[in-house]
């Protein structure tokens, strides 16, 4: 039975019950409200047993609901420091292809400025070895040239 409904029976037999005049005492049936007060301890622990079911049913919940929240919470987490450890090694690896790309253009620079040097020295020496031979050209040329030149001298001395 509901324990509600014997505590509304309860109710029931103190307004009916007659007052002591002159009094604020009630004539109470003891019989009515002994059957009432058995009736309500054998509902009670029905009452109990079922509210503590409630409960533990209700805390377990919470246990579980908390449970999933922390390891929601965790994965949230990891998550996150993966993410920005990613982030992070995403960034130091932009930085060092731009630390690399900087050194390969002065490299590069470095390289051009060596090869144009060795390119200059190299046209220098064949521009002095080239001067070199046409002024060795040249003075063969005049010598040819030359009226009294050495070819004549023999042909002169044969006439004589």
């Amino acid at each position: 039975m509901d324990i509600l409904h014997l505590v509304d029976r309860l109710e029931n037999i103190v307004h009916e019950s007659r007052t002591i005049p002159l009094s604020r005492k009630l004539l109470l049936d003891e019989d009515r409200l002994i059957d009432i007060i058995d009736q309500m301890r054998v509902s009670i622990p029905d009452v109990v047993k079922h509210a503590q079911k409630v409960t533990a049913e209700r805390d377990r919940q919470l246990a579980q609901a908390q449970e999933e929240a922390d390891r929601i919470r965790q994965l949230a987490k990891t998550e996150s420091r993966e993410i920005l450890e990613k982030d992070q090694i995403t960034k130091g690896a932009r930085i060092r292809a731009e630390q690399i790309m900087e050194e390969a253009e002065k490299q590069a620079t470095r390289t051009r400025v060596e090869a144009d040097n060795y390119v200059l020295d190299k046209f220098g020496r064949m521009e002095h070895q080239l001067l070199s031979v046409i002024q060795q050209v040249r003075n063969g040329v005049q010598m040819l040239r030359e009226p009294e030149g050495p070819a004549d001298a023999p042909e002169a001395e044969e006439s004589a």
